[in-house]
């Protein structure tokens, strides 16, 4: 089983303000890849700077998501599905990205570890910060390769217990 583990950070509220990503291969039970890019966003103005510590001065210079898209779009391949700690957040930021700059979006199934950590965990509340305290995950917090290396761990223990249905 192959999956990616993927972790946005935003600028602002605009789904397509992605500044940073996080990005986590694993395949049978292995993490074999990371990687966290900086990402130059379509515009200047920063919102969640206090969440992520990322700023316009970070970024500027850094590529834009259609630059990164072609380094980028390899974690996609050859994987069975992609997973994130509250996949909608991250599914709509890849896919304004993609929408923003002409690309296609990839084809793939998404899974989310807030639900699987409810449902199969059986941890509560289900933040990522308190998941990984509970399954005692190393975690710097909005951190995108921090969070996509634990949702990638959070995962592979939902496989341990559960096994692949």
């Amino acid at each position: 089983m192959k999956f990616l583990a993927i972790d946005f950070e935003t600028a602002n509220r605009s789904p397509n303000s992605a500044c940073s990503v996080g990005l986590v291969r694993v395949a049978d039970g292995k993490i074999v890849t990371k990687k966290t890019f900086l990402i130059k966003p379509p515009y200047e103005y920063f919102e969640f700077t206090d969440i992520h510590g990322i700023t316009w001065n970070n970024v500027k210079k850094k590529p834009t998501f259609k630059e990164l898209w072609p380094e980028m779009e390899k974690f996609f391949a050859n994987i069975d599905f992609v997973v994130a700690h509250n996949v909608g957040f991250d599914r709509r930021v890849l896919e304004s990205c993609c929408s923003t700059y002409g690309l296609a979006a990839p084809d793939v199934e998404y899974r989310c570890t807030v639900r699987l950590s409810r449902s199969v965990l059986k941890i509560r509340p289900a933040n990522l910060a308190n998941v990984c305290r509970e399954l005692f995950i190393p975690l710097d917090h909005h951190e995108a390769g921090s969070d996509a290396e634990a949702c990638a761990q959070i995962m592979m223990e939902v496989i341990r217990r559960k096994g692949e249905d």
